[in-house]
């Protein structure tokens, strides 16, 4: 097997991994647990959690003792283990620390699969550049295939997702091992502990435009988390609704979620033109508002006649999740120092992955459950996407507010092309 083919396996299950059960856990919560949304919001906050300190420390021991493909194995196999022992968890508290614990091992393979990528192209002698977007696409597309497979075999709501997730992490941890090897690089240790850690690049916040930008970044991560948590729930609580049960989107809400990473796929590519043509400012925007679009439609939506609403919302979601998250690091890469960008990107990731994530979960999994459950303990889903709707249009009234910036052209055409 080719290389790129070996990257691109490596990429699919990766992603898969996460897709099987990332979108559904909450219909195995609620409908097969039946434990409480606060709770729920603890154990969605665990990838936050996990993100705060993981991946800097895997990145240390790739970089000084273990290669990064033997790391990305080892984290894999143990992640495998871990997720088979989920559904042997009858408590939320002890399901709380065995996912954090699968989050521990997951999230730093993130930023490891791309290490190895990257090593493995240049050791080709390929360009990475014009390589690795081809190869990363399969990532989504092994999310989007996990998604149809939980789906298609009707097990959203068992614990049978959690061993489907469990085989891929088995094969991808025993896959790694045969991948590429990436050079440990003696160097590092000259480095001081702080700059190991990508702590240099907190002096961003010195800079008061870093600083609100970063703030901006917490609470659109916070947005992300709402529509991952609660989004397949959503949809499978129509299931109650006799005129809506036999419906073919009850019967594979997964399938239909899947939209959004479609469209997720297809918003990459127009993210250089707008950013060259109308700047950062006006692109995170045409961001903020689109998850506007994306919970409002959600909250007037239905599986019958208002169908469209919940189609178009998940092909907005693309627009919402790339324009965010991509544009944003493209902005972090022209605003950082060169010898800073790498940690920079670093707490970019931190402050959406972490502590917006972490905000997102908690908060979330409050307010529903003390301001939107009826008296029989039902989710009343319009006051709460439309809340959600709401906390969107605030900040982006507030950045279109208080963010300041000059739309520089040139500085993007450096980094898109």
């Amino acid at each position: 097997m080719g290389i790129k083919n070996r990257l691109i396996v490596m990429n699919f299950l990766q992603f898969f991994i996460w897709g099987a059960w990332l979108i559904t856990i909450g219909g195995y919560w609620f409908q097969n647990r039946h434990w409480t949304g606060t709770e729920f919001g603890v154990i969605f906050s665990t990838m936050g959690i996990a993100s705060l300190f993981m991946p800097a420390i895997a990145g240390i021991i790739a970089d000084r003792w273990v290669n990064a493909e033997k790391l990305l194995g080892i984290f894999h196999i143990i992640g495998a283990v871990v997720l088979f022992m989920l559904p042997e968890v009858n408590d939320p508290t002890t399901f709380f620390w065995v996912m954090l614990l699968n989050m521990i091992f997951y999230m730093p393979t993130i930023s490891l699969a791309i290490t190895v990528a990257y090593s493995a192209l240049n050791g080709a002698g390929l360009e990475v550049i014009k390589h690795y977007p081809p190869i990363r696409v399969f990532g989504t597309i092994g999310f989007i295939v996990a998604m149809w497979t939980v789906s298609l075999l009707k097990i959203e709501t068992s614990a049978m997702q959690f061993y489907v997730a469990s085989a891929a992490s088995l094969g991808l941890g025993l896959f790694s091992f045969t991948l590429p090897k990436c050079t440990i690089n003696k160097n590092v240790v000259n480095k001081t502990f702080v700059e190991s850690l990508g702590l240099k690049a907190f002096t961003l916040f010195k800079n008061s435009k870093m600083a609100l930008f970063f703030i901006f970044s917490m609470l659109l991560g916070a947005s992300l988390q709402l529509t991952n948590a609660y989004g397949d729930t959503f949809l499978h609580d129509f299931a109650k609704v006799p005129e809506y049960k036999d419906l073919l989107t009850i019967e594979y809400p997964a399938i239909i979620m899947s939209i959004s990473q479609m469209s997720e796929t297809l918003f990459i590519l127009a993210i250089p033109f707008f950013l060259m043509r109308f700047g950062i400012k006006k692109v995170m925007l045409i961001s903020m508002f689109a998850w506007v679009l994306r919970f409002a439609l959600f909250g007037m939506g239905n599986p019958a006649d208002a169908l469209w609403m919940i189609i178009l919302s998940n092909i907005i979601y693309g627009m919402a999740f790339d324009f965010f998250n991509i544009s944003g690091s493209l902005y972090v890469e022209t605003q950082a120092d060169s010898s800073i960008r790498a940690s920079a990107q670093g707490v970019f990731m931190m402050m959406t992955n972490g502590f917006g994530a972490i905000l997102g979960s908690w908060s979330s999994g409050i307010i529903i459950d003390n301001f939107f459950k009826d008296a029989n303990g039902h989710f009343e889903w319009q006051g709460i996407w439309l809340t959600f709707a709401a906390y969107s249009l605030v900040v982006a009234i507030m950045f279109a507010i208080l963010f300041k910036h000059k739309h520089n052209p040139e500085a993007i055409k450096q980094v898109v092309h």
